[in-house]
């Protein structure tokens, strides 16, 4: 992250009420496993909804790095991907093109049913606690793959077709799986994953692997079946929204005494949120186009909430909520049980006049897996408070958005640098923040 280069600095003029009108396009969390998906196929695949963040483009780079062709599609948003010249790729591009995404994991399986072996360089991706890829591997392991550890990464070898197994997840893992799917549609024989991820992202990949011609069987209890097929063909397929940007722009609506329109917003992956959101005294109206926001007048209310796995309160919506909750009258207890890190982001929220207090025990009744490993992640939020404007160093991309968010809310001007990260997830940002109202400008460079 750059924080000395002017382009990745935005100076913020807070105390603004964010109101207008946003769209949200396909989901970050789904729209670069379907590109990587596309591998799997031996036609052509197109998809649509796609939205213009830094995770699309390193995976249609490293998607052509393979010989993939990736082109637009006839409307905006659509990309049509071509695998019928799958190739390796060298190892130092691979690595440039990587940059810091997590998302090369993924290729693994894919990689190894077209081509007979992988390689994947040393991952990077948000530091908010602890992403072990080490089990991604295992689970490669598991359907026959062989690993060597190299100095530069990870290189990994099919010597027979991979073939089905077992897999019981000692956590409902999002990106495990992801790795199980994309492994397991090809394997010979039988995939039964028990503990599975069930996020709407991971139905939505599912959906784009049935196209292509998989067989996979959701059942109630987190446990997924594959039963791998010899070949797939291509797919035709539009992202679902992404629910965790429009959350974002919900928390912002609330936290500047705001009112956004968010269009292509859906109520049934964002229950969870709006009951929530609800509690604490934000308003919300629903129609068929997407859902608009606003803070209704009066004060808002101090809440308990535990972050969960779907179809709990989701962890990626607990940090901009956190910015409005600092605004709510008394104090909000927040209970962390997905990445262990994540409350870090609130000592910046301190230092612009924020009451929040970090501590290592569970203030929550759900399971959880830090309890006892001496992590700060449940948090006692104590409101409302007047935010001031202050220098802040984005440290992740859902904590950058809280800051940004935070600094629309405060009084006065903030300097926020490393803003380029939060174009990781967020579509076109600074232009929604413009058609918001918002006054930001880039050093030397008014925007608004």
């Amino acid at each position: 992250m750059t924080v000395n280069g002017s382009d990745d600095v935005l100076l913020v003029h807070g105390g603004t009420p964010l109101e207008g009108e946003i769209r949200v396009r396909g989901a970050k969390n789904l729209v670069p496993k379907a590109m990587v998906a596309a591998l799997l196929g031996s036609e052509p695949s197109r998809l649509r909804n796609v939205p213009d963040i830094r995770d699309v483009r390193v995976v249609r780079g490293l998607l052509q790095l393979h010989g993939v062709t990736v082109r637009p599609g006839e409307e905006p948003g659509e990309l049509v991907l071509d695998p019928s010249h799958v190739e390796s790729a060298n190892v130092a591009d691979i690595d440039a093109h990587a940059g810091s995404s997590r998302i090369p994991i993924l290729f693994c399986g894919p990689l190894l049913h077209r081509l007979g072996h992988a390689f994947i360089p040393g991952l990077g991706g948000c530091d908010i606690g602890g992403r072990p890829i080490d089990f991604h591997f295992e689970v490669l392991r598991q359907f026959g793959a062989k690993i060597e550890k190299r100095a530069d990464g990870q290189y990994l070898e099919a010597p027979q077709r991979l073939r089905g197994t077992k897999i019981q997840l000692p956590y409902p893992s999002v990106g495990a799986t992801e790795q199980v799917l994309l492994t397991a549609v090809l394997a010979e024989g039988v995939t039964e994953l028990a503990n599975a991820a069930v996020e709407p992202e991971i139905e939505d990949l599912i959906c784009v692997l049935q196209k292509m011609g998989a067989i996979i069987a959701m059942d109630t209890d987190r446990t997924i079946r594959i039963t791998g097929v010899d070949s797939l063909g291509g797919y035709t397929h539009a992202a679902l929204p992404d629910r965790l940007e429009a959350a974002s722009w919900a928390s912002a609506a609330l936290a500047t005494e705001g009112n956004i329109y968010v269009k292509g917003a859906q109520q049934r992956s964002m229950m969870t949120f709006l009951n929530t959101y609800r509690k604490v005294g934000g308003a919300f109206a629903i129609d068929d186009e997407g859902i608009r926001f606003w803070h209704p007048g009066g004060q808002l209310k101090s809440i308990a909430l535990e972050t969960d796995v779907h179809p709990g309160f989701q962890t990626d919506w607990q940090q901009p909520l956190v910015v409005a909750l600092t605004q709510a009258t008394g104090l909000s207890i927040v209970h962390e049980t997905v990445y262990e890190s994540r409350l870090g982001f609130t000592s910046a929220l301190n230092q612009m006049g924020a009451h929040i207090q970090l501590y290592r025990e569970c203030l929550g009744g759900s399971h959880c897996r830090f309890g006892q490993r001496n992590f700060l992640h449940s948090a006692v939020v104590s409101g409302p408070t007047r935010l001031q404007g202050a220098d802040l160093v984005i440290p992740d991309l859902r904590g950058g958005f809280s800051y940004l968010i935070a600094a629309l809310a405060a009084q006065g001007t903030s300097r926020v640098h490393g803003i380029d990260l939060i174009n990781r997830g967020y579509e076109n940002f600074m232009e929604k923040l413009m058609e918001l109202g918002a006054k930001v400008e880039l050093p030397g460079k008014a925007l608004g």
